[in-house]
């Protein structure tokens, strides 16, 4: 069975503009917006503009238009930090905290008002899983403000809770699934496509206000400030979010119908591949062979063939010059691990750290670990335990083991939830990318934290996805008895 959220062939332009021009009029006023001050140099405008028209954006789009809101959501993610970076090099100086960055966190936490909307949903059988995640997430919150402070502590939450928070709002806005599914899908398409090209010219001709930042913020692992030397980040932060962002979109493709799906898909492969990040390129190969094992034997030819025409479209610029210098280089490092600095690394963490992690019983708190860790230097400038490369070490460092206990039974309820519903939306797309994604995050846990961020983000919306059109099929079925039965029975069935 598949999800429909539109006409078929319903052009892109009429998808978008809609007949109700307050659902996209004001995220076009906020693109003019931002474009206008970038254009009169007004960086330090832009600064504290952009924070408060998003918000303000995100709450009309919340209560007015909520599947929009999750594709809005998505975007500011995507683009935000290229907005920084435009702030800084239109003001003239670089930053090392901007408040535009409080922009998409302030955004996705709106989502929270599901916990004063639908609080009874935590009750629920559905919501359940959810309340477990949360009461794990609050015990670490507790023990983060106490050991590391307020501030770091209540960034650190963010970061836990809005992918949680997202999750909720799909699975409780369930009877409009499909409306979800496109904007979802939609978002991911034109995503990829702005964000794949911009990342080829990144790379090629390397930005001023891109190149100023990496200066600035000291992004070595990013590579070098120049043409042919970066790894692509894009419109993002770093490289591994846009990763992330770009092995999220290519998993969705197939379930997309849009004419430039495909061009979309090609710049954003070649973007992906430029970001130089192993895991996700690890991440994706596992999506792609469950989404080949859930398909049908016909969705299994057309996406293997689409991969074809993605390798051809892509290969012309992947396989010249100094892409394919880089791209082998790194391939290289695959297969020679023994050379290889960063897998070296990442061993001596595991065997030295892994005692520290998994024997601290009350955990260390939420703002221990990652970004949140500059808010306890003075020169803001990440503490001892800001990089932080595996998300196994990281969850019982922070959560303990009664916040680990917690969140790791909510999760594992939900993805056991996932599961079951996808098996039955058989020869669905969408469900097929949502279970692809939902397990190729678990398995990258190895490397990095993938429940927090841009991977807690995909993560979440793809197991809600699956158990909102489980729960949306029912109600279709239920519908669908009630106007076949006499009227005393449709009045027993209604829900």
């Amino acid at each position: 069975m598949t999800f429909a959220a539109a006409p078929a062939r319903q052009g892109a332009s009429a998808r978008f503009f809609g007949q109700d021009p307050t659902h996209w009029l004001p995220q076009a006023l906020l693109v003019l917006a931002t474009l206008a001050l970038c254009a009169a140099h007004q960086g330090a405008l832009l600064t504290l503009a952009f924070p408060a028209l998003s918000t303000a954006v995100g709450l009309w789009l919340y209560f007015k238009s909520p599947a929009r809101y999750v594709g809005f959501v998505w975007w500011m993610w995507f683009l935000s930090p290229e907005v920084r970076r435009l702030a800084d090099y239109f003001k003239g100086a670089f930053t090392p905290t901007s408040i535009v960055q409080v922009a998409p966190v302030a955004v996705t936490m709106i989502s929270g008002f599901v916990l004063i909307r639908r609080y009874r949903l935590l009750g629920s059988w559905r919501g359940l899983p959810m309340l477990l995640i949360l009461l794990g997430i609050g015990y670490a919150y507790i023990v983060g403000m106490t050991s590391v402070g307020f501030f770091a502590a209540t960034y650190d939450l963010a970061n836990w809770m809005y992918p949680v928070l997202i999750g909720m709002h799909i699975v409780a806005n369930a009877r409009d699934f499909p409306q979800y599914r496109q904007a979802i899908v939609s978002t991911f398409v034109w995503g990829m496509l702005v964000m794949g090209i911009y990342g080829i010219v990144q790379f090629f001709l390397m930005p001023p206000w891109d190149a100023m930042w990496m200066i600035g913020s000291q992004m070595n692992s990013e590579g070098d400030p120049v043409r042919f030397g970066v790894r692509v980040f894009s419109t993002m932060n770093s490289s591994g979010p846009f990763a992330f962002a770009m092995m999220g979109a290519l998993v969705l493709v197939p379930a997309a119908t849009q004419r430039l799906r495909w061009a979309a898909a090609a710049a954003g492969f070649a973007s992906f591949g430029l970001c130089l990040v192993r895991s996700t390129w690890g991440g994706w190969v596992i999506a792609l062979v469950i989404q080949l094992a859930k398909s049908s034997n016909r969705t299994r030819v057309r996406t293997i063939l689409g991969l074809a025409v993605l390798a051809g479209l892509s290969m012309p610029l992947l396989a010249i010059g100094p892409v394919a210098d880089r791209l082998q280089a790194r391939l290289e490092t695959i297969t020679n691990l023994h050379d290889d600095h960063s897998y070296a690394e990442r061993n001596q963490f595991y065997a030295t750290f892994a005692e520290t992690a998994f024997t601290n019983i009350a955990g260390m708190g939420l703002g221990a670990t990652g970004t949140s860790t500059k808010l306890t230097q003075s020169d803001n400038q990440l503490g001892k335990y800001g990089n932080f490369d595996s998300g196994v070490m990281n969850i019982p460092f922070v959560l303990g083991w009664p916040g680990t206990l917690l969140y790791l039974s909510g999760i594992g309820w939900l993805l056991a939830r996932a599961v079951r519903a996808s098996f039955a939306l058989k020869d669905d797309k969408f469900g097929a990318a949502c279970l692809a994604l939902a397990c190729s995050m678990f398995a990258m846990l190895v490397f990095t934290n993938s429940f927090v961020s841009t991977g807690g983000l995909l993560l979440y919306t793809s197991m809600a996805s699956l158990i909102a059109a489980a729960h949306w099929r029912k109600i279709q079925r239920q519908n669908a008895r009630m106007r076949f039965a006499p009227s005393f029975v449709s009045e027993a069935l209604r829900p």
